[in-house]
């Protein structure tokens, strides 16, 4: 069983896929607009793969999905 961080974890990265999505970018795409690597893009987004987020990527993704940073971090229990 996932701890409860790792849970919130792969709930951002669902988020953050679903909003990309919603944009109509390609995780390369997004992925360059941060300046990260689409590699790391994927990790994020891969529900079986935990990849922590910094706070600083978050406001990237979102400054860059124009969406406020704190819908990413509204959980489901």
């Amino acid at each position: 069983m996932r701890d409860l961080n790792e849970c919130r974890y792969i709930q951002i990265g669902l988020k953050i896929a679903y909003y990309r999505k919603l944009r109509g970018l390609t995780q390369e795409q997004l992925a360059e607009k941060i300046d990260r690597s689409p590699g790391y893009i994927s990790q994020i987004e891969t529900p079986g793969f935990v990849q922590p987020v910094s706070l600083a990527t978050l406001f990237a993704v979102a400054d860059t999905l124009h969406v406020a940073p704190s819908k990413f971090l509204e959980f489901d229990d």
